[in-house]
């Protein structure tokens, strides 16, 4: 396709969260060129929706501005969703705010704020789960400053202001039976850890940086983070890793499973190769105008 990859990943953004973030190898990248991975430093204390789609939209437009294709792949809803809707970033925010909800979320009481996040908007508590303090927060820090949920300023899949997409997207989603995925996820999990994910963790840590910062909350950083301080075992570590993964990708079905544009197929049901194939004959048909036949 002579396409270039974009990365979607909130993860990967940071340069030295490799191996649990499973970033591609330079090996598994084959000599094609890969944007928005390692362009953010592990220390910096927020990197934002709207600072990744300007990054991206930049990367996207030298892409296409050399002939090549863009190719998104990632599993960050709210990354793709901004780079195809034209959302809403003009969202208001507060320093003293933000730094009161940070100071009254601990690990005693984190089901209260998400509770009383689900209180004040239900859309949002719904699709992030008790121990994502980053997100919490932020979505509490916008309704007291406005009085408006965070879901009512377009991090939704709709277009409340009709304004035109920057980019007209083709999507595909790759799907299987959840009892599989979640094996999956387990034994992902185990080959990171054989891989040095723990020794990967040792090494931020010895760099003295806050826990709190968000490249530090990341599911697999967070854990051996405990661990490595005596808070919990590395059994219990690698057990709240499996569950925080499974957790992370049952919300990552149900973002996706709501966007109707997405079109779907089951890696199980065929060779990745066969899919890979369709997919991209879908998108030559695409550019062409054509209409698209599998049997074709």
């Amino acid at each position: 396709m002579d396409a270039e990859i974009v990365s979607a990943d909130s993860v990967q953004v940071y340069r030295g969260l490799d191996i649990g973030s499973a970033k591609p190898t330079k090996e598994e990248r084959q000599g094609i060129p890969h944007h928005m991975i390692d362009c953010v430093a592990v220390d910096q204390p927020g990197f934002s929706v709207s600072q990744y789609k300007e990054m991206a939209g930049e990367a996207i437009h030298d892409i296409y501005s050399r002939g090549k294709m863009p190719l998104v792949v990632g599993g960050s809803g709210l990354y793709v969703h901004a780079l195809t809707y034209p959302l809403n970033f003009a969202i208001p925010s507060d320093p003293a705010v933000r730094e009161k909800l940070e100071a009254a979320y601990t690990p005693q009481n984190q089901m209260q704020a998400w509770e009383k996040l689900h209180e004040v908007d239900p859309t949002t508590a719904d699709r992030l789960h008790p121990n994502d303090r980053k997100r919490i927060i932020r979505a509490l820090e916008v309704y007291a400053c406005s009085g408006k949920p965070l879901s009512a300023f377009g991090n939704d899949f709709v277009n409340a202001e009709g304004r035109e997409a920057p980019y007209e997207p083709i999507l595909f989603g790759l799907e299987m039976e959840r009892a599989v995925l979640y094996e999956r996820i387990d034994r992902r999990v185990d080959k990171m850890l054989e891989q040095g994910l723990l020794n990967e963790v040792r090494q931020l840590a010895s760099l003295g940086l806050s826990r709190r910062l968000p490249a530090l909350q990341s599911i697999g950083y967070r854990q051996l983070l405990d661990y490595l301080d005596g808070q919990i075992t590395y059994e219990e570590a690698v057990a709240r890793i499996k569950q925080e993964t499974r957790r992370f990708a049952k919300r990552q079905i149900s973002w996706f499973k709501r966007d109707t544009r997405i079109i779907w197929y089951n890696a199980l049901d065929k060779p990745l190769e066969w899919i890979a194939e369709q997919v991209a004959d879908q998108i030559r048909c695409w550019i062409d105008g054509e209409s698209y036949n599998e049997d074709q």
